[in-house]
């Protein structure tokens, strides 16, 4: 009876995605007419707008207010969301292709299970941009290989699930990502791939590192005070001019850190 009642909530809440689009009433045009007619002055106001499931590719949403929206399962591959207020937004499940979330604020956003690839191969067209975005306090489950993130905040970013969602073999992926200058102090970045990754003056402090994959990622002038490392592979890690490595936790449990360059 238990698992019956559960497959029901489940089932519940997947038809209120489904039926909160139609609900709205608002259609792909009528979102595009909204954004022609904003200006500079008076952004289009999509705050708390259900927008779920809607094909929002190639569509110019430059420094719209999405404050809250629901943007679940929506296809936003190539557009353009640069200076978008996203704060509380709910973007699982969607298509990120080539978006360009630039100087955007995601902060405290749901980005659960996005696709940035149409592929298993990340391929350099199609990755989306951070660079410079507020990610604080997100909620982030993706594969984001070879993304740039440079000066992007993700502060208090946490990692992996949270109550309510299922689980996938999905593994967060930021391998090769330009993440230069980032703040991720107190980010939970535990078992995350961040191999070849560009950390350099990227902000770790009380960051939990704990199993994450830093193999050949550049963390030249990164400050790791207070950061987990305990089991964290360093293997041709770049460590050089490093700070707070005295101060980092798990240092002498991480591996392979005989193989970092210093």
């Amino acid at each position: 009876m238990r698992v019956a009642l559960t497959t029901l909530i489940i089932l519940a809440a997947a038809l209120g995605h489904v039926g909160g689009a139609e609900a709205a009433g608002l259609t792909v045009r009528q979102v595009s007419e909204m954004l022609a007619n904003a200006t500079l002055a008076q952004p289009a106001d999509l705050s708390h707008a259900d927008l779920s499931f809607l094909d929002l590719s190639d569509i110019d949403f430059k420094r719209a207010n999405l404050v809250g929206a629901n943007l679940y399962g929506v296809d936003l591959s190539h557009a353009d969301l640069s200076g978008a207020n996203l704060t509380d937004a709910d973007l699982d499940h969607s298509a990120i292709t080539a978006t360009n979330f630039s100087n955007a604020n995601l902060s405290n956003a749901r980005l659960y299970d996005i696709a940035a690839y149409s592929t298993l191969e990340p391929l350099p067209a199609e990755a989306p941009s951070f660079a410079g975005a507020n990610l604080s306090g997100a909620q982030l489950l993706a594969r984001l290989t070879a993304v740039d993130l440079h000066g992007a905040d993700l502060s208090r970013l946490k990692i992996g699930f949270s109550g309510g969602l299922p689980r996938t073999p999905l593994r967060n992926d930021l391998s090769g990502c330009n993440l230069t200058g980032a703040k991720l102090n107190s980010a939970d970045l535990h078992e995350v791939r961040l191999a070849f990754a560009k950390l350099e003056n990227a902000d770790l402090t009380g960051a939990n590192l704990a199993g994450a994959d830093l193999t050949q990622a550049d963390l030249t002038r990164a400050n790791l005070a207070g950061a987990d490392l305990t089991n964290a592979d360093l293997d041709g890690a770049i460590l050089r001019n490093v700070k707070g490595l005295d101060q980092a936790k798990g240092f002498e449990l991480a591996r392979n850190r005989d193989r970092a360059v210093y």
